[in-house]
C-alpha cells in the first residue's frame, strides 16, 4: 500500500480514503454501513489506483444475495392518473379505435416499486404518436374540455433521438407519446433503422429488463414480455434484455445507463454486463457513437443523483473514467492510470462530507458543483495549451469538449480550485480562540494600510468575493485538505479521514464567517465610485491607478464596515497626500 501511494505524487495536496469507499469489491456493490478498516486488510486489485477489504468481500456477496426489493403486485393509480387514462380510453372508445394503449419504462418500474413518478410516456401500438394526439384532442374538444401544449418532437438522430414524439399535457402533466417499435442498427452507425414494432420487440429494444416493463391501460394490467423484468426488480439486478454486448454496441449510450439505474437505485450489475462495458469494442463505441452531449447529460444525472459516489466508483472499476472524462491529448504533467482511484475518493469524502454537515447548507448546484470540484481536484494543477499557447486548466477541457456542459460550471470549479490555498491559509485564523489577531494574513495580495485587527476580515472579504455563493464549497473541500502541511498520506489513511472532525472544522469556521459579518460580501456596493477616485486623484481618465484604488478603498470598507462615504473619501485624499510627498 505504502508503496503504491508513494508512487501517486500527482498534486500536492495529499491523499485520503474515507470508510464508504474502502467498502467495494471488484465485481459486485451492495450499499453497507461505513466500517472502519485496519489498513493491513486492503488489498489492491487489478484496476488501478482501486483497493477492496478482503474480510467484508464475503459479507458483500451474502449480503446481495440476500437482497430482495419490495415490489408490488399491481399498479395503483393515483387520481391524477386515473383521469388521464380514463381520458385515453375514453377517446378509443369515442373514434372506436381497435388501439392498444401503454406506459412504458421508468414509471412502470417506479410505481411497481412504490415510487411516485410524473413521466408518463404512451406507446401505441398500430399508429404515431402525433395521430393519437390529434384523436385525443379532438375528443376533448367535443366534451368542451381544451387541450393544451399539442405539439411534435421531431427525430434527432445526431442527439441520440430516433423517434418523432408526440406531446401534450392533460391535468398539469407532460404526456409522450409514440408507436411501438423495433431497431435495426448498422455495424457503423448508432442511429438506427426504426419500423412498428409488436410490445414484445419494443420491449426486447429497451435498455434493461427492469425498463422494459408495460402497463396495459385498455386492461389495467403489467406486462413483462422480456419474462425477466419483475424478478431482476424483485432481485435488484441490472440486466439487458438481449446479450449486454450486442445492446451496448448498438447503442453505448446504455453502457452509461445501466451504471446510472444500477447506482440510484442500489442494485448489482450482471457479471456479464460488467465484462461487455468493460470491452474495447464497446468503450471505443461509445468514444464513436455518443455525442458529447448525451454522455455529458448522463454524468450530470449521476452526479446530481443520490448515489454519485456508487455511480463514479462503477464507472472506474468498468476502465470507463478516462473514456468519460477524456483529456486533451498534451497535458502537463502527465495523468497516470491511477488518478481515477483519488479522484473517486476525494468524491466519496466530499459527500459523505456534505451530509455530515447538512445538506440544508447547500443548494441544489452547490452541492452539484462541490462534487464535480472534489471530483476533478486531483487535476487542479493539469493545464494544457491552447491555439495560442495560452496554459488552460485541463478541467476545463474536461467540462467544455469532453461532457459539453454549460460554460459556467468549468468557471465556477476552477474559481473553486484557485481559492483552496486562500482558504487553507485563513481556516487556522477563523478557528483559533485566540483574541489576537496576526501580524500579516499570507493572501497573495498587499493589504494596504489596514489595521492588524481588521487584517482576517479583509482578507476574508476579499476571497469570498471572488468565490460568491459558492465560498461554503470551497471551504468544505479546503477542510478536506487540511492542514495543507501535512507529509504522510498514511495518516489519513490510518485515521480514516476523520470526518466528524472535518466537520467540526467547517462549522467554526463557517460560523467565524458569519460572525464578521460576510456571508453575503459579494453583495457589497462599494462606498467609493470610479468617477470620485478621479476627482479626487484629478485623473482626465481611468486605468490601473483607478482599479488599484478601488481595492484600497474595498479594504478600508471591510476594515471599517460602519465607515460612512465622507470618512472613506478623507481617508482616500489623506493617503493620497502622504503617497504625493514621499514620492
Amino acid at each position: 500500500m505504502r508503496a503504491f501511494l508513494n508512487t501517486v505524487k500527482l498534486d500536492p495536496l495529499r491523499l485520503f480514503f474515507s470508510p464508504s469507499l474502502l467498502n467495494r469489491r471488484k465485481t459486485n456493490f451492495v450499499s453497507l454501513p461505513s466500517f472502519s478498516y485496519p489498513s493491513k486488510t486492503l488489498t489492491r486489485i487489478q484496476t488501478p489506483g482501486v483497493f477492496y477489504c478482503k474480510e467484508m468481500a464475503t459479507v458483500s456477496s451474502e449480503a446481495a444475495a440476500r437482497a430482495v426489493i419490495e415490489v408490488k403486485d399491481k399498479i395503483e393509480l393515483n387520481e391524477v392518473e386515473k383521469q388521464i387514462f380514463d381520458r385515453l380510453v375514453n377517446t378509443l372508445r369515442h373514434f372506436n379505435l381497435n388501439t392498444e394503449l401503454r406506459v412504458a419504462g421508468g414509471w412502470v418500474r417506479d410505481k411497481l416499486l412504490g415510487k411516485e413518478c410524473c413521466d408518463i410516456d404512451i406507446a401505441i401500438d398500430n399508429m404515431l404518436g402525433s395521430e393519437f394526439v390529434d384523436k385525443v384532442r379532438e375528443y376533448l374538444l367535443s366534451t368542451g374540455e381544451e387541450a393544451h401544449g399539442v405539439g411534435v418532437i421531431p427525430r434527432n438522430p445526431d442527439q441520440s433521438k430516433h423517434l418523432e414524439t408526440a406531446r401534450m399535457r392533460l391535468l398539469d402533466l407532460w404526456i409522450d407519446f409514440v408507436n411501438l417499435r423495433s431497431e435495426d442498427y448498422s455495424e457503423n452507425s448508432r442511429i438506427p433503422t426504426m419500423t412498428f414494432g409488436t410490445a414484445k420487440e419494443d420491449a426486447y429494444r429497451r435498455d434493461l429488463t427492469i425498463n422494459s416493463l408495460f402497463y396495459n391501460i385498455n386492461t389495467s394490467s403489467v406486462e413483462d414480455l422480456t419474462g425477466r423484468g419483475i424478478e431482476d426488480l424483485k432481485s435488484g439486478k441490472i440486466v439487458t434484455p438481449l446479450p449486454p454486448k450486442d445492446t451496448f454496441l448498438d447503442d453505448p449510450l446504455r453502457v452509461l445507463r445501466a451504471i446510472r439505474f444500477g447506482a440510484r437505485f442500489g442494485f448489482v450489475l450482471e457479471e456479464e454486463l460488467k465484462e461487455a462495458a468493460a470491452c474495447d469494442d464497446v468503450k471505443n463505441a461509445l468514444k464513436a457513437k455518443i455525442s458529447k452531449e448525451r454522455i455529458g447529460t448522463e454524468i450530470d444525472l449521476m452526479i446530481s443523483g443520490n448515489q454519485p459516489v456508487k455511480a463514479m466508483t462503477y464507472i472506474a472499476d468498468l476502465t470507463l473514467f478516462w473514456v468519460v472524462f477524456n483529456l486533451h491529448p498534451k497535458v502537463e504533467p502527465t495523468v497516470s492510470e491511477e488518478c481515477q482511484g483519488l479522484c473517486v475518493a476525494y468524491l466519496d469524502a466530499a459527500w459523505n462530507l456534505i451530509h455530515l454537515i447538512g445538506g440544508s447548507s447547500f443548494t441544489g448546484e452547490q452541492r452539484r458543483l462541490c462534487l464535480y470540484a472534489a471530483l476533478f481536484l486531483p487535476l487542479r494543477n493539469t493545464i494544457y495549451k491552447d491555439e495560442k499557447g495560452k496554459k488552460v486548466p485541463v478541467v476545463n477541457y474536461i467540462f467544455r469538449d469532453s461532457l459539453k456542459q454549460k460554460a459556467s460550471d468549468p468557471e465556477t470549479v476552477i474559481k473553486i480550485h484557485r481559492s483552496l490555498e486562500k482558504f487553507l491559509t485563513l481556516i487556522p485564523l477563523l478557528t483559533s480562540n485566540d483574541d489576537t489577531q496576526p501580524a500579516e494574513v499570507d493572501m497573495g495580495m498587499e493589504l494596504f494600510d489596514v489595521p492588524i485587527t481588521s487584517k482576517l476580515r479583509v482578507a476574508t472579504g476579499f476571497l469570498l468575493r471572488e468565490v460568491k455563493e459558492f465560498w461554503r464549497v470551497g471551504l468544505l473541500i479546503s477542510t478536506m485538505l487540511y492542514p495543507s502541511d501535512t507529509d504522510s498520506t498514511q495518516d489519513f489513511l490510518e485515521k480514516k479521514f476523520e470526518l466528524d472532525r472535518r466537520k467540526d472544522l467547517f462549522k467554526a469556521a463557517e460560523d467565524a464567517i458569519v460572525n464578521l459579518g460576510l456571508e453575503r460580501v459579494w453583495d457589497l456596493k462599494p462606498l467609493v465610485n470610479g468617477k470620485d477616485i478621479m476627482t479626487v486623484l484629478q485623473l482626465k481618465s481611468g486605468g490601473p491607478v483607478v482599479k488599484e484604488w478601488q481595492q484600497k478603498l474595498l479594504a478600508w470598507q471591510f476594515a471599517h464596515p460602519a465607515g460612512t462615504v465622507e470618512e472613506c473619501l478623507d481617508w482616500m485624499k489623506e493617503t493620497h497626500l502622504k503617497r504625493a510627498k514621499m514620492e
